[in-house]
C-alpha cells in the first residue's frame, strides 16, 4: 500500500518542526545568566559547546530538553494512533527544527539530541543502541562530533535490524546529521577538533 501523508499528521509534523525551533540552549543560558552560545565558542547552540562555554548543569538541562524535542513529537503522533512511520516523519519535522529553527533565523545546532530522543520514542531498544554507541566512542576518542558521527553512521545498520520499514526516514535523519557536522569533519582532517 502506498504511503499517503494525512491531515493529522502533516499538523504534527508542523508542530513537531516548530517545537523543534525552540533554541533549548539560547533559552538556558539566558535563563542561568550565561551569554549566547551562538556567540561563544564553536558557535553551535548544542549542549556541547554549551558545556565548553557556560556549565556541565547547563549543558544538561539543555541535553534533556533537546532530547524531549524529539521524542515529544512523536510520542503524540503515536497517542493520535498515528503508524510508527507516521511517528517517525514527525521526529524527522523535530529534527530539521532544531538545525533550521524559524525562531532563530535558520541558526540551530547539529541535531543530535533532537535525533536520539526521536529514535528513543520510536524504539526504546534502537536508542539504547545508539547512545551506547555514543558514550563508548566518546570515551575513546574523547570528541563529542566523533561519537556523533559514527552514532549516525552506525543507524541505518542498526534501524535495518531493528525497524527495517523505518530505514527511508531514519536514514535521512543520519543523513542530516552527518552533513550537519560537515565543519568538524573538515578539522578532524586537519587534526584542530577539540577535544571535551
Amino acid at each position: 500500500m502506498a504511503f499517503e501523508l494525512n491531515l493529522t499528521c502533516a499538523l504534527l509534523m508542523i508542530g513537531a518542526y516548530l517545537l523543534g525551533s525552540i533554541s533549548s540552549a539560547v533559552l538556558v543560558c539566558r535563563a542561568l545568566g550565561y551569554e549566547d552560545p551562538r556567540t561563544l565558542g564553536s558557535g553551535n547552540p548544542g549542549a556541547t559547546n554549551v558545556w565548553r562555554t557556560s556549565s556541565k548543569h547547563a549543558a544538561a538541562i539543555t541535553f534533556v530538553a533537546d532530547l524531549l524535542k524529539g521524542t515529544l513529537p512523536v510520542w503524540l503522533a503515536l497517542q493520535f494512533g498515528l503508524s510508527l512511520l507516521e511517528a517517525a516523519l514527525c521526529g524527522l519535522a523535530a529534527v530539521i527544527g532544531h538545525m533550521l529553527p524559524v525562531f532563530f533565523r535558520f541558526r540551530g545546532g547539529k541535531g543530535v539530541a533532537t535525533f536520539l530522543g526521536a529514535c528513543l520514542g520510536i524504539d526504546p531498544l534502537l536508542a539504547l543502541s545508539q547512545i551506547s554507541l555514543w558514550l563508548v566512542t566518546m570515551l575513546t576518542f574523547r570528541r563529542s562530533s566523533v561519537a556523533s558521527i559514527t552514532c549516525a553512521l552506525a543507524t541505518p545498520l542498526l534501524c535495518y535490524w531493528q525497524q527495517p520499514e523505518l530505514l527511508p526516514v531514519l536514514g535521512l535523519m543520519s543523513l542530516l546529521l552527518i552533513i550537519s557536522h560537515r565543519n568538524n569533519i573538515r578539522r578532524l582532517i586537519s587534526g584542530s577538533e577539540q577535544r571535551l
